[in-house]
């Protein structure tokens, strides 16, 4: 490779990591190489990642991207696999206002919280103007849910097996920043200016909270679709892995990831 090579820091996660042994893989590409260029780069060298090109989407320095996207010297070019959540649905509804300031709580936490969590977000949260308090909170259960594309064998050897704990991954930095572009959404949808998203992060054991979302408001209907709208695309795009683990394995869960809002309507 010349000197004016390309070099890109590759990152991989949860199966892609997994399946190469590795998640930081150093890359020198061609000038002008794409992000599909990256990847191809990676399949070489790793043949196993190949059959997972169809569920990966792409970062370049934290940012979705399309893969006929440049890449530049000193780039990170992240690999995200199927996401953690499912699908959801979510609607819009009438804008509330934007009365008092504006208040997030957006953190990922590998240290365990529980039901309380949501009082001491709302108490963080509310100004004496909101008389509206809506919080969600997923916990771990038994029964597992649907196998990320590439693990439906591993998922049928566990057909019959409860789920012990689970075990979430994330790309930090770029996880904090897509729960700053969803509680953006949220304000600029449903003016609700006071939204709290805590996410766990490594091992979470049976009947524990992974999540906790709550939203503050002056009046019912902003809050309660609001904390429908941050839950729902917490989990289609936030880049946030899921495996659960048996006695004896694991499965990686979730679905493609989402590079934005379902219905294509700008970030703020």
């Amino acid at each position: 490779m010349s000197a004016t090579a390309v070099r890109v820091h590759a990152r991989l996660f949860a199966i892609q990591r997994e399946l190469a042994g590795t998640r930081d893989v150093a890359l020198e590409l061609a000038p002008n190489a794409t992000v599909e260029d990256g990847w191809a780069a990676l399949v070489e060298r790793y043949p196993m990642l190949a059959p997972g090109r169809l569920s990966v989407r792409f970062a370049r320095n934290g940012e979705y991207v399309d893969a006929g996207e440049p890449l530049g010297d000193g780039d990170e070019l992240a690999v995200i696999p199927p996401v953690s959540g499912g699908a959801g649905t979510s609607s819009d509804s009438q804008k509330d206002g934007k009365p008092g300031p504006r208040r997030r709580i957006l953190e990922l936490r590998a240290e365990a919280f529980g039901l309380a969590i949501i009082a001491e977000l709302a108490d963080s949260l509310a100004t004496p103007g909101d008389g509206a308090m809506v919080g969600f909170v997923g916990r771990t259960r038994e029964t597992p849910g649907s196998p990320a594309p590439g693990q439906e064998v591993e998922a049928a050897r566990h057909a019959d097996g409860s789920v012990e704990s689970l075990e979430y991954e994330a790309h930090d930095s770029m996880a904090r920043r897509t729960l700053e572009d969803i509680a953006q959404e949220v304000d600029e949808r449903f003016g609700v200016r006071r939204l709290a998203i805590v996410h766990r992060t490594g091992e979470v054991p049976l009947g524990e909270v992974s999540v906790a979302v709550v939203a503050v408001a002056p009046h019912r209907g902003a809050a309660f679709a609001a904390a429908r709208y941050a839950i729902d695309e917490t989990k289609a795009r936030a880049p946030i892995w899921k495996a659960e683990r048996f006695a004896d394995g694991h499965v990686w869960v979730g679905e493609p990831a989402r590079s934005g809002p379902r219905d294509g309507k700008p970030q703020g």
